[in-house]
């Protein structure tokens, strides 16, 4: 047998699409067998499995066990729960490595896979190979049997594990996303006072998409915080890899300086360390890491280009602005929003000051949301290889690793083509609005030069 993928769902860093139109169940049960021939290839046996809230993970991910089961390999299904819960079940349970069924952060529409296999995540040209093997149809024969095991239970135990914190009175709004059952598990355990909100799993998110990098999805959390006048409130987005944060004020807390207030109890742990941040973050933050005498590492935007980079330098943190934040340190390396919350919880009791205290006192800058122009795809590279050899010829201040970062003295400015969209990514940071004005219209003369108009921007 051999099957066709759609070439939109083989993506950067997963297989994800629109059910029932870019990804079917065949395209699930014909992963579960490409898949379980991969892992045969690298003598792995074992497998597990789990799923996120959405409508049709249960007939997906049935098709996917279905197909591994079929190409030979054990699958040890660990039933619903964030992605994080399925990365830890990889270090927990005697498995070669696991599969979630998930659509991430996407509307409910969409659905995919994040893979795993001997400790790593697979992506990039290893996802590529998945959908030639199987359009070749070079699967492996087999009986696979299947076992189900519940480790919400040990998952929360060991988020716990080593916590010491203040009680604080805490909001939390889980979208209805995956990490609802284990928050309200976490949340009955935690010291403190706290208010949950939507931690019913509903694959349909009537509340509010869960997205909590996007400001207006924490309305309903600010809203929380003020009327309990909260200390702070923590989101998550729908399969729980991701943070989102507002102070006692309201105020968004971005990924960069979540990580700012992150590296500090770190860096006293383990002077010197090397704390690694995307293209995207602020310049705060480097400088911050300095300060704190750890040595800052900007590197690409992705969560697997991250992980590698961490098992490469032996980062204890690192984290990106899409609210990704990866802990090595006391944990396994992988990107966990519960976690996270968990030592979130931790820094700002040891600072001895209020999260609001914390957000008071850092560096004030001005800077733009992420700006998003629609470009054709064969386009997308060449426009930023065409602006980083212009700027170069220049003599600009340029760094290369993600696209081009060009500092001046006003701040900086980003040019990068995403990994997963026919997008470019802008992004600006100024000392203040005039500043601003100054960076944004670099980059309005850099797109105009490649023949991209400012209208196409999209929000």
């Amino acid at each position: 047998m051999t099957h066709q993928f759609n070439p939109t769902i083989l993506r950067e860093y997963d297989i994800r699409g629109i059910v029932g139109d870019t990804l079917t169940e065949a395209d699930a049960y014909a992963l579960g067998r490409t898949f379980a021939a991969k892992a045969r290839d690298e003598g792995a046996q074992r497998i597990a499995v789990g799923r996120d809230g959405r409508t049709h993970s249960p007939l997906l991910q049935a098709a996917l066990i279905r197909g591994l089961t079929e190409g030979g390999i054990d699958a040890v299904q660990i039933g619903m729960g964030p992605s994080p819960m399925l990365y830890f079940a990889t270090h927990y349970l005697d498995v070669d490595g696991g599969i979630q069924v998930t659509g991430s952060h996407n509307p409910g529409d969409y659905n995919g896979f994040k893979l795993l296999l001997k400790s790593r995540s697979v992506f990039g040209a290893e996802i590529q190979a998945i959908g030639e093997r199987a359009a070749v149809g070079n699967w492996s024969e087999g009986a696979g049997i299947v076992e189900e095991v519940d480790i919400g239970e040990a998952y929360v135990n060991r988020l716990l594990e080593d916590l010491s914190g203040k009680p604080f009175r805490i909001g939390w709004d889980a979208g209805n996303g995956a990490a609802g059952p284990v928050l309200d598990m976490l949340v009955e355990r935690l010291p403190g006072q706290h208010h949950v909100i939507f931690s019913e799993v509903d694959g349909r998110f009537p509340n509010h998409h869960p997205d909590p990098t996007v400001e207006a999805n924490l309305a309903d959390l600010k809203v929380l915080v003020a009327r309990e006048q909260l200390d702070f409130g923590i989101a998550f987005d729908g399969d729980g890899d991701r943070i989102g944060a507002v102070d006692g004020k309201g105020r968004v807390i971005w990924g960069d300086q979540l990580l700012m207030i992150l590296a500090e109890p770190v860096l006293k742990e383990q002077p010197g360390a090397t704390i690694i941040a995307d293209v995207k973050a602020s310049q705060v933050l480097f400088d911050r890491v300095g300060e704190l005498g750890g040595t800052p590492l900007m590197w690409k935007t992705g969560h697997s280009l991250i992980k590698s980079k961490m098992k490469e330098t032996g980062a204890p943190l690192a984290g990106e602005m899409s609210g990704h934040i990866f802990f090595k340190h006391r944990w396994y390396g992988f990107d966990d929003a519960l976690y996270a919350a968990v030592r979130l919880i931790e820094a700002v009791s040891q600072s001895g000051r209020s999260l609001t205290e914390i957000m008071d006192a850092m560096p004030k800058t001005t800077a733009t949301p992420e700006m998003r122009f629609q470009v054709d795809e064969p386009r997308k590279f060449a426009i930023v290889d065409e602006v980083r050899d212009r700027l170069s010829s220049d003599g600009a201040k340029v760094d290369a690793t993600d696209g081009v970062r060009v500092s001046t003295g006003d701040g900086w400015w980003l040019l990068r083509a995403s990994n997963t969209q026919d997008v470019l990514v802008a992004r600006a940071e100024g000392t203040d609005e005039a500043a601003l004005e100054r960076l944004v219209a670099q980059i309005d003369d850099q797109l105009e030069k490649s023949g991209v108009k400012r209208i196409e921007a999209i929000h």
